[in-house]
């Protein structure tokens, strides 16, 4: 049984009731955003819940014990404060959402009826859907270290422990020539041979992108001109002379590691850890130790 204030429960017993649903989000950045489904703002908890825009709820799942409760919002992208090229800087990933049932004739009287986080967002043309994930579901997150041939650190953390302000592995380019949303030409990296950037990360400084990210899945050079092709498309059109920061990529193996970025002493994989290979192996009949053959007299 859930206990209400005495005011909102006196409330919902006498029987006539006005009642609403109000949504807050606090993105990652601490931006504190309030969305409801009445026709009219109402505050609750100190923020003020816009109504028509923003977020509408489906039904909200709740189980007692460990089991993760689940719902999901949707929501358009034309809307004043939820836009696409938030969405894609990762803004609201992981924000937290609280859901209230409020009286929109005295907003004091309420009830917090669920505290989630931002799941997986899925952005179509006009609109999007996001998965609002329990607390209980941080229970199902993996801890600790994974034994792998790759490197589980992120270039450039603690971990990992390179210097990303390092010249030789970050750079700030400028488009020169748009092709599509996904390539395009830059000038300033004409230091960087070919593939420096492949798999690197970018964010845009200047232009209708910034300051979103982009993840790079090939860097080549075509008549001296360093082009750069992404995984996702821009949300907005790139221009010339749209600027970008750019970092070196990294494909997580040891050779790169050693070779590329000469960190090897940092790295968090297990390159040496025996593979399908090696378990199916068997020794080879009729040979040494040295590899030559064995003769009989």
């Amino acid at each position: 049984m859930r206990d209400f204030d005495p005011a909102f429960a006196a409330h919902l017993a006498s029987g006539e009731t006005t009642l609403c649903w109000c949504w807050t989000l606090t993105r990652s950045d601490q931006t504190v955003l309030g969305f409801t489904d009445h026709d009219r703002p109402v505050e609750v908890a100190g923020v003020t819940c816009d109504p028509g825009t923003g977020l509408s709820a489906g039904a909200i799942e709740t189980a007692s014990g460990f089991a993760v409760d689940n719902t999901d919002v949707s929501g358009v992208l034309d809307s004043e404060k939820i836009r696409e090229q938030d969405l894609q800087a990762g803004l609201y990933d992981g924000a937290e959402v609280r859901v209230y049932r409020v009286n929109w004739a005295d907003p004091a009287a309420h009830a917090l009826m669920h505290v989630a986080k931002l799941g997986e967002i899925a952005r179509g043309k006009l609109g999007f859907t996001a998965e609002l994930r329990g607390l209980t579901d941080a229970l199902n997150v993996e801890r600790g270290r994974v034994f792998q041939y790759a490197c589980d650190a992120e270039l450039g953390d603690a971990r990992c422990g390179v210097d990303l302000s390092d010249p030789a592995f970050s750079a700030s380019a400028t488009v020169t020539q748009d092709v599509t949303a996904k390539r395009f030409a830059t000038s300033g990296l004409e230091a960087y041979q070919e593939g420096w950037f492949t798999g690197g990360l970018l964010t845009w400084t200047f232009g209708a992108n910034a300051p979103a990210l982009g993840r790079v899945k090939q860097h080549t050079v075509i008549d001296g001109s360093h082009w750069l092709e992404l995984w996702e498309p821009a949300v907005s059109p790139i221009a010339a002379s749209d600027t970008l920061d750019i970092v070196a990529g990294c494909d997580k193996t040891a050779p790169t590691c050693r070779e590329k970025f000469a960190n090897f002493i940092n790295f968090r994989g297990f390159p040496h850890m025996p593979g399908n290979d090696f378990l199916f192996s068997y020794p080879a009949v009729g040979e040494d130790n040295d590899g030559s053959s064995l003769g009989h007299d």
